[in-house]
């Protein structure tokens, strides 16, 4: 699984003029399903996520986690993520997962979020999504379950 992971101010995402997922402070988590995830990654990323010490003590120094600020996470299926342009101009998504298993893996990981404690709000899994945000920082980090960034 992979993950785009941005600090935001606040965030929103809407489907056909209905807001269906907003919060406040917290994390917007753009989520993707490769081909061969398992539950292991979907939970390995959401503790990984839970945990990351992206914002700000009293010192300014990034040590201190979505849990620990009381901020609230916005999770956005995004399959795109497995996009391929090594060849061409046109994205090649062969290695995305079948929507039916991205779904299932997209609900692990927000229930394992939810599980830690943290208000997880969301998109709507097969469906043209507008996401808003105030990127905070900016702050962004790229996540992968197999580790290869």
């Amino acid at each position: 699984m992979r993950a785009v992971v941005q600090r935001v101010s606040e965030a929103a995402v809407t489907v056909a003029g209905e807001t269906t997922g907003a919060i406040p402070k917290g994390l917007v988590v753009l989520l993707g399903v490769g081909k061969g995830d398992t539950d292991a990654d979907a939970v390995y990323l959401a503790d990984k996520i839970v945990n990351l010490r992206i914002f700000e003590d009293a010192e300014e120094k990034m040590n201190l986690s979505v849990a620990d600020v009381n901020g609230e996470i916005l999770a956005v299926s995004q399959f795109t993520l497995y996009g391929d342009v090594r060849k061409g101009r046109r994205p090649g998504f062969d290695q995305a997962a079948p929507p039916d298993e991205a779904e299932r893996l997209y609900e692990v990981f927000i229930n394992r979020c939810r599980e830690a404690g943290v208000t997880v709000a969301t998109g709507r899994f097969r469906t043209h999504m507008m996401v808003s945000l105030t990127n905070d920082g900016p702050v962004t980090i790229l996540l992968d379950s197999q580790k290869l960034f």
